[in-house]
């Protein structure tokens, strides 16, 4: 009984990774063999050192992380370029005496996508996503590069899900 339950998962995997149609980091057959994340320029009119490259690295780590893709410098099937074009602290709630009960980082990165395999997936779009936090707190050290990395986590994975999952 045992050894049937081991045959029947080989059987289930080798179907999934034999069809070629579906795999487990949810992206569909993909004809691309390269990508290629250009730098992404802060172009923000507030600028937070070092956002650029955290972010291009976020993008790059990702997409290296769950596809079979090869990260190239130039030529690549496809291609990741943009800019951070916001990146904001406003307040969201205030208290009696007027002052923030509650502040939000919101970060905006523009996005151009182009898949030279398949130029029907080419897209521009912005992701945006916003980290909430007390008032009463500031965001610097490591509090500010945890609300960054919590932030890109999420526009990173947007991304992916726009140009490759097609979610």
């Amino acid at each position: 009984m045992k050894n049937l339950k081991y045959i029947l998962i080989l059987v289930v995997a080798a179907t999934f990774s034999s069809c070629n149609v579906y795999n487990f980091t949810g992206t569909g057959k993909i004809d691309a063999k390269t990508f290629q994340v250009n730098f992404f320029q802060n172009n923000a009119d507030l600028i937070e050192p070092g956002i650029d490259r955290d972010f291009t690295l976020a993008l790059q780590d990702l997409i290296m992380n769950q596809t079979n893709l090869n990260l190239t410098s130039e030529a690549g099937d496809l291609v990741y370029e943009g800019e951070i074009i916001d990146y904001r602290t406003t307040p969201m709630t205030a208290t009696a005496d007027q002052q923030a009960a509650q502040n939000r980082l919101t970060i905006r990165v523009q996005v151009r996508f182009t898949n030279k395999k398949k130029e029907s997936d080419d897209f521009e779009k912005t992701f945006e996503f916003y980290k909430d936090y007390a008032g009463t707190q500031q965001l610097v050290g490591s509090s500010l590069n945890a609300a960054i990395k919590e932030i890109f986590d999420r526009i990173t994975q947007d991304i992916f899900n726009e140009s490759l999952a097609k979610w």
